[in-house]
């Protein structure tokens, strides 16, 4: 068989299977479509349409299953992407994220609910927790914490006021690229990003643009935007962000640690139902006084509880007051973390269940 005859064999074998799967596509959301008619005769409004936890033993599944030659997280984005199309025949979901587009967290927020979502970008964390509090969004997505430099404070602050629940995670590896519309380093006078960024990218700035002005934003996306009208200003961003604002790379993959990654948080008016892999966040407060901290410590540690943070923060009830979050892996409804919490609650002068989520599917 000649070269040109292999392939045609094989591309038309492509094409076969390419009918196949788009007719499995359609059945599924055929599907899709039988639950929903289902769910609204049996619920009226009030119906809940997405699932984190369903869908997170769906691709967990998928990623069990997979034998290659796609990577696991290829072959979850995929399917990530026929659960969003078919969701969204059931309830187009709204999800608030923290902007503006070409954020990390627009981002996060892609890759936790695929792109067959409505996506608001907002300007400032608090502004995504009061729109979903209104309704006005379905769910929200904040950062919380940065492998490198640490935890988000402001969204930790946001949860001592907010009655949302966290109902998911995602953890987005960071790549930073120096962006700009300059034809070299030479004509940069200013960088501008985020402030974490900056952090995130200090040791190649100091070797590579010694002396640069340095310029913090409340965003990486909002410092492209800007750094595209002024000359000589560069800014660090995502690859989204060179896109969405007309820049060019001067520099890839700036981050002085190479595993930089991001935790965001998916908030909504729910908690989620037990995925078989989940975590749990508390909201705690303890009375000032000795031995607090391991009292509220040793049940998860009798219980068999992994803690995976916590953190203090203040709790803006009086002076050297303070409040902890905490994270540990189980769910709620898990008999061991159950009990834990009862006995957390005898200990405690404060105690919030956050949420229970499914752990981010990598």
């Amino acid at each position: 068989m000649t070269r040109e005859a292999r392939l045609q064999e094989i591309r038309a074998r492509i094409d076969a299977l390419d009918e196949k799967i788009q007719a499995l596509i359609s059945e599924r959301a055929t599907c899709a479509e039988h639950v929903a008619k289902i769910k609204q005769d049996g619920g009226g409004a009030g119906q809940r349409f997405y699932r984190p936890e369903r869908e997170a033993e769906i691709l967990r599944r998928i990623r069990e299953r997979n034998r290659g030659p796609l990577s696991d997280s290829e072959m979850v984005r995929l399917f990530r992407e026929i659960i969003s199309a078919c969701l969204a025949l059931e309830q187009p979901l709204t999800v608030a994220y923290l902007g503006p587009e070409g954020t990390f967290t627009q981002a996060a927020a892609l890759k936790h609910f695929g792109h067959s979502v409505n996506t608001l970008a907002l300007p400032a964390i608090d502004v995504v927790f009061r729109e979903v509090e209104s309704g006005k969004a379905h769910y929200g997505v904040v950062p919380v914490e940065n492998s490198t430099e640490g935890v988000v404070n402001y969204t930790l602050d946001m949860f001592l006021r907010s009655p949302l629940s966290i109902c998911g995670e995602v953890e987005l590896r960071v790549e930073l690229h120096l962006l700009g519309k300059a034809d070299s380093l030479a004509g940069i006078r200013e960088v501008y990003a985020h402030h974490q960024a900056l952090a995130q990218c200090r040791e190649w700035l100091e070797s590579h643009l010694t002396g640069v002005r340095l310029v913090a934003f409340s965003s990486n996306a909002e410092a492209a935007r800007l750094a595209a009208d002024v000359e000589g200003a560069a800014a660090i961003a995502s690859e989204a962000a060179a896109e969405r604002y007309g820049l060019q790379r001067l520099a890839s993959n700036i981050e002085d640690e190479p595993g930089n990654t991001t935790r965001f948080l998916i908030i909504g008016e729910h908690s989620s139902g037990r995925s078989g892999e989940d975590k749990t966040s508390l909201l705690v407060s303890v009375h000032n006084k000795p031995g607090a901290l391991y009292r509220l410590l040793e049940p998860l540690v009798r219980h068999g509880i992994s803690m995976t943070r916590i953190e203090s923060r203040p709790s803006r009830r009086g002076m050297w007051d303070y409040v902890f979050f905490v994270d540990f892996e189980g769910h709620r409804d898990d008999p061991g973390v159950r009990t834990a919490l009862a006995e957390l609650e005898s200990v405690t002068s404060l105690l919030r269940v956050l949420g229970s989520y499914p752990k981010a599917i990598l």
